[in-house]
């Protein structure tokens, strides 16, 4: 019989394998790509002119969630406005000519409802990637005519360098971004609000917005006028998402370096000098759920300035963009264990996740990525990090777990909802099923499946010896609050001590 010495030793070596597992894989993290929609950079390639080339343009959608969703991401930044036009059915700004191939073409639906319908069914969640304040040079604006917000609006905006902004001066600029935003906040379901190009152009010394800053200023010098104008702006629109649905994330992908730390310089180039974005400020005043920034580089350009983001975050999700782009011959010199270098310092330094730009590389397996990605670094699905600023209650568990046996080895497996205290919301539910009992919760190999909306699932076993025969259900709250499981074993084996 072995010694009480050699199984204590045994145990521990469980436990600090398994510790060893959660580290590596963590069970919370955003794994988040960018789906450009712009000059159709990554979506769409068909253009919708006909009801066969729109299932052809949602195919290609599709295409893009189902390999997303295989390789466990979780997170879809959809892009939604992008120069002063839409994806989306807007009373205030006209399609993108992208989708059909003319300004303000009707597609034949509306894609920003299609990819969250199909994001949720993927138990993904889906941004509204929204760009600010740039609207497009001149024979872009030119193109959308009349439906231009500078024909509409023209005291917003401005020509700088033979391209069109708003102006983040004009105290109306904001009450124009949040129409849009209410829009798209109240009208789909989406899970955040992802702004982008919410910034000065960098460094624009002949920005005309001189008469603006003599009659605002207020005695500010021009660089923190500049500043507090986008600060203002953030201010609003966070208000206001959450005075709609106080679950909406609200984040913005900020220049990837805040400023000069003390040892590393941001060689001109940063989001605080040179586009007037006070990021850090937004975060300790808590006006972002995340951020995004956009740490498009390597080495001592990427980590030193990631964890000055963590240090800087006050309890806000951070979330670094990593630069995949860059592994195209055609755009860098990277090699592909500069990403996986990345993610395992954010890991190493519990960064709240990583972001991928764009989808684009994902999807053509750039320098083998998606494989790594798949094999090597999201092996398991991982849950949302919760927003415990804005509810740290967890639903209730749900109850009364069954598993149906179906046909030809699939199992069905049905529970009683869960209640929470965000009545406008039922809780999702996340699945988990092992070969020990009870079900090891904890261990994000044994999800089995995340974001079920319904209160059932169907187990299908690859094979039969894949078969798991332990299984246990927790709800999920829209803020990401995670209920105690409820388990339950089918027939045999039987382990009475786990059934709820």
């Amino acid at each position: 019989m072995m010694d009480c010495k050699k199984r204590f030793l045994l145990i521990l070596l469980g436990c600090m394998a398994g510790l060893a597992l959660y580290a590596q894989f963590p069970k919370h993290e955003v794994r988040a790509a960018w789906v450009t929609a712009v000059y159709g950079l990554d979506w769409p390639r068909t253009r919708a002119t006909t009801p066969e080339a729109v299932r052809r343009q949602q195919a290609e959608l599709t295409d893009i969630l189902d390999r997303l969703k295989a390789a466990h991401f979780n997170t879809v930044l959809f892009q939604t406005r992008t120069r002063g036009d839409v994806l989306y059915r807007s009373d205030i700004e006209p399609f993108n000519a992208i989708l059909t191939g003319e300004p303000g073409g009707d597609p034949g639906y509306d894609p920003l409802a299609f990819a969250v319908e199909e994001c949720h069914k993927r138990g993904m969640e889906c941004h509204a990637w929204m760009v600010a304040i740039p609207l497009g040079n001149r024979k872009h604006v030119a193109s959308l005519g009349k439906e231009s917000v500078t024909k509409k609006h023209p005291d917003l905006c401005v020509l700088y360098k033979r391209s069109y902004y708003l102006n983040p001066g004009h105290p109306q600029a904001k009450e124009y971004l949040m129409s849009l935003v209410r829009e798209v906040v109240e009208r789909y379901d989406i899970d955040g609000v992802h702004f982008d190009y919410l910034r000065y152009p960098t460094r624009p010394l002949r920005f005309p917005d001189r008469y603006d800053f003599r009659k605002y200023g207020q005695g500010r010098t021009l660089d923190q006028w500049r500043r507090d104008n986008l600060t203002e702006i953030v201010r609003y629109l966070y208000a206001g998402v959450k005075s709609l649905k106080p679950w909406v994330k609200v984040s913005t992908c900020p220049v990837g370096k805040y400023r000069d730390t003390s040892r590393y310089s941001s060689k001109g180039w940063n989001a605080f000098h040179s586009v007037y974005q006070d990021v850090q400020g937004w975060l300790g005043e808590g006006i972002q759920d995340q951020i995004y920034p956009m740490t498009y580089f390597q080495g001592n350009n990427f980590y030193p300035f990631v964890l000055d983001w963590k240090e800087q975050s006050n309890g806000r999700q951070v979330i670094p963009g990593l630069g995949i782009y860059f592994l195209d011959p055609a755009e860098g010199d990277w090699t592909v264990d500069e990403v996986e270098r990345q993610i395992h310092f954010t890991r190493a330094h519990h960064l709240d996740g990583q972001g991928h730009f764009r989808v684009k590389y994902l999807m053509d397996n750039t320098q083998g990525l998606y494989d790594i990605l798949t094999s090597e670094y999201y092996p398991y699905p991982a849950l949302q990090p919760a927003l415990k600023w804005l509810d740290s209650i967890p639903p209730a568990a749900p109850a009364q777990l069954q598993v149906i046996p179906l046909q030809e080895g699939y199992w069905r497996l049905a529970w009683k909802a869960s209640a929470d205290n965000d009545t406008l919301n039922a809780p999702q539910y996340v699945v988990y099923a092992s070969d020990t009992c009870p079900v090891d919760t904890q261990n994000p190999a044994n999800i089995l499946a995340a974001g079920v909306r319904d209160t059932s699932y169907v187990y299908a076993p690859l094979l039969p010896w894949t078969v798991r025969r332990y299984f246990a259900v927790t709800a999920v709250d829209r803020y990401g609050n995670e209920s105690e499981a409820c388990q339950l074993v089918p027939a045999l084996p039987v382990c009475p001590s786990a059934v709820r």
